[in-house]
């Protein structure tokens, strides 16, 4: 039997190669996306993201989390919960089918009518494998999990690319999502070898719902605020601001989303198996935290010391207006995996409803702030937007203090290193390399400059993180020869 240590180890690996991967995927299709699409291309389908991400959400319900907290699942647990999200998941979406055209008429344009119809697709199909999703969480079978992503993401970008070169337009990025749904969904049962039956009992979807249900209003707020740039953009602008600003946001996504996704893998199991040893719980999550930071702050940073230049060589200069804002939200990008790490804690001690409420006043904050604020245009906004988030921080961690004890120093000591290391090799690499004429050497040049003297720096300074990292997988490659 693996130990705890070397099961997180392994969910962190297969999760950073698998979510790697995916990037490096997602880059090589947005590229051509990118190159054959439009602004406004991006902007139909960015109007309609806060309707389905609602659908998603709603459709999940929050039993993949609620699965994880329950004691010993079985059968009857799974087997309430995929019943429970597929009719709601068909109501939602009829709901949403009859309201198409009055949102094709809310952002005065009646192409949206039929687009939504079809992007209102997502959460359906999604809601058949909330269960087996689940169940793969539950027992941190990472691998699998990341060999379902890949080759859904494979398949439905090469549909994407194969649509938008034939001249389906923004239709290519609906499909894109759908048939990646149907994919994860198809390879999830195979994985799991888990099957539906009937009868159904739904009475542990209602002993679940009080702790699903607050993650389901929580969930929604994250969307909403996630989408509140979308929303207001379409609105008050045209479809070519709202395509600059998801453009922005969806490289951004890509990179905090690395690392999110590898540590949400692991953490939220992890904490609960720990839950009833605090100070063992408070070890895991600070090494936790210091690996966090020591993956987010150089790539987040990096990836906003380099936003002009990778846009333009990747995009082109048409997107360059995208660039800008892109720099922005990697701020808030450094910081939202350290955010997550906190919500994961709260909720894996059981208190849905703390992360509820912190997350609501954290989006009415932001969104209060950012209305505030629009008559100063974009870049106020998004840096308001940017700021809340970051100092939001100390709220995440008063109750993280509350729950473990975690102290505000230890926190600051955990991931002062690599912020600080961090901002000093960035403002230098920004700096040595503005002589630099040519766009590709000058990428190539930030990007050399700032992972080699991280990489050494920390090596010098004797980083355990870094030490434990490189042992980890030399150690696997010693096993695997």
């Amino acid at each position: 039997m693996e130990s705890l240590k070397e099961k997180t180890a392994r969910g962190l690996l297969w999760g950073g190669l698998s979510n790697g991967l995916q990037q490096l995927l997602n880059l090589v299709f947005g590229i051509f996306l990118a190159r054959l699409l439009t602004q406004s291309d991006y902007g139909m389908v960015g109007m309609l993201a806060i309707f389905s991400a609602i659908g998603t959400v709603l459709q999940e319900g929050g039993f993949i989390a609620a699965l994880n907290k329950r004691k010993n699942p079985g059968h009857a647990d799974y087997n309430s919960v995929f019943w429970a999200c597929t009719m709601a998941s068909l109501v939602f979406y009829l709901l949403l089918f009859g309201c198409a055209p009055l949102i094709a008429r809310f952002y005065g344009i009646p192409e949206l009518t039929p687009l939504a119809r079809f992007v209102f697709l997502n959460f359906l199909i999604a809601s058949l494998n909330v269960a087996p999703r689940a169940m793969l969480f539950r027992q941190m079978r990472v691998r699998e999990t990341a060999i379902v992503s890949l080759i859904s993401l494979f398949i439905s970008g090469i549909v994407a690319v194969g649509m938008a070169m034939r001249g389906f337009a923004y239709w290519g990025i609906a499909a894109q999502t759908i048939v990646y749904n149907v994919f994860v969904t198809l390879l999830s049962y195979y994985f799991t070898g888990w099957r539906p039956t009937l009868p159904v009992n739904f009475r542990p979807v209602r002993e679940m719902f009080g702790f699903s249900s607050r993650l389901i209003l929580t969930n929604l707020c994250n969307v909403v605020n996630n989408n509140f740039f979308s929303v207001i953009l379409g609105r008050l602008y045209t479809p070519v601001d709202v395509g600059n600003f998801t453009q922005a946001n969806k490289w951004t996504t890509m990179g905090h989303s690395l690392i999110t996704s590898m540590v949400y893998g692991v953490a939220q199991p992890v904490f609960t198996r720990v839950e009833d040893d605090i100070e063992r719980q408070r070890k895991v999550f600070r090494k936790l935290l210091r690996f966090t930071a020591f993956i987010c702050f150089p790539l987040m940073f990096g990836l906003m010391l380099t936003a002009q230049e990778f846009i333009v060589i990747l995009i082109t200069e048409k997107w360059l207006t995208s660039a800008r804002i892109m720099q922005v939200l990697c701020v808030a990008g450094a910081f939202l995996p350290i955010s997550n790490l906190f919500s994961n804690l709260i909720i894996s001690r059981g208190h849905s409803s703390v992360y509820m409420w912190c997350t609501i006043a954290l989006c009415v904050t932001e969104i209060a702030v950012a209305c505030l604020l629009a008559p100063f245009g974009l870049t106020v906004m998004v840096s308001a937007y940017v700021a809340v988030q970051v100092a939001w921080l100390f709220v995440w961690h008063h109750y993280a203090y509350l729950e473990i004890g975690v102290r505000l120093k230890e926190v600051v000591r955990d991931i002062a290193p690599y912020l600080m290391l961090t901002l000093v090799l960035t403002a230098a690499a920004h700096f040595l390399t503005r002589p630099i004429e040519s766009l590709y050497l000058r990428f190539a040049a930030k990007v050399l400059f700032v992972a080699a003297t991280y990489i050494s720096s920390l090596w010098c300074l004797h980083s355990v993180i870094l030490r434990e990292a490189v042992d980890f997988l030399l150690h696997r490659k010693a096993n695997n020869d």
